[in-house]
């Protein structure tokens, strides 16, 4: 089943930075959903925060009924497992096997036999179209094969939702749209909510279902697809057209 997730004024801060100032934002139960924006602002870091990888400074966080800002690690640790992540460079242990990563999750939090957990790695790598690579080890792999095992992986624990951390990025257009594929089927076959962080636009656009434009450490839009492409908001607009002038301003 899948659940919305929310977020209420969250705050993120390392040292004296503030990263986050203030982000909320609302996803429906089922739905696609990507947060764009400049490189080093802040998407990471939110995407983290979603998915109980780091504390926020200030703010809640709802994953369905459960907000995850306010458990203790251990309880966290099992919120975790309705949750999968999706790593930018898929996060591979280069010492084991395809199957070895696909199950990590579940071997470490224990209580399956080994012909479940065999079972779980190939209808996952089925799923991702990658039957029979149980025994490859990631060396031997793409990098879009790469990413769909962190993809599989992700699913293994049957999730509620998964976030995405730059999910195409390194991938050359074909295999790019072939993960964009994927993420809509995934959803489309098991109807967990998905929120991708990219900087991708034309995938963005072409993806999901709405889009959050972050900038400067709050969302300044949030919008279908449409909506975006047609914004009048000048960060916005410099972002999607990929113009130096604007208010963006990359510093360094």
């Amino acid at each position: 089943m899948s659940v919305g997730v929310s977020v209420q004024d969250l705050e993120f801060a390392v040292a004296d930075r503030s990263i986050l100032r203030g982000v909320n934002l609302e996803v429906a139960p089922g739905e696609v959903v990507a947060i764009m924006g400049v490189s080093g602002g802040g998407k990471t870091s939110l995407l983290k925060c979603l998915a109980g990888l780091q504390r926020p400074t200030a703010g809640r966080i709802m994953v369905g009924d459960v907000d995850v800002t306010a458990l203790d690690e251990g309880r966290l640790n099992e919120q975790r497992r309705r949750m999968g992540m999706v790593f930018q460079y898929a996060a591979l242990f280069d010492s084991l096997s395809v199957f070895e990563n696909v199950i990590f999750g579940l071997r470490f939090h224990g209580g399956h036999r080994e012909d479940e957990l065999r079972e779980t790695a190939r209808a996952q790598l089925s799923a991702v179209g990658l039957e029979g690579t149980e025994e490859l080890y990631p060396a031997q792999l793409s990098g879009g094969m790469r990413k769909r095992v962190g993809l599989a992986r992700a699913l293994a624990s049957g999730p509620d939702v998964v976030f995405y951390d730059e999910p195409t990025s390194g991938l050359d257009p074909v295999v790019a749209r072939i993960i964009d594929d994927l993420i809509v089927r995934v959803r489309d076959r098991l109807g967990v909510t998905s929120v991708i962080v990219s900087h991708d636009v034309p995938n963005i656009l072409r993806t999901t279902d709405r889009v959050a434009m972050l900038h400067d450490g709050r969302i300044i839009e949030y919008a279908t697809p449409a909506e975006i492409s047609a914004s009048e908001n000048p960060a916005v607009r410099q972002f999607i057209e990929g113009r130096s002038d604007g208010p963006i301003q990359i510093v360094g």
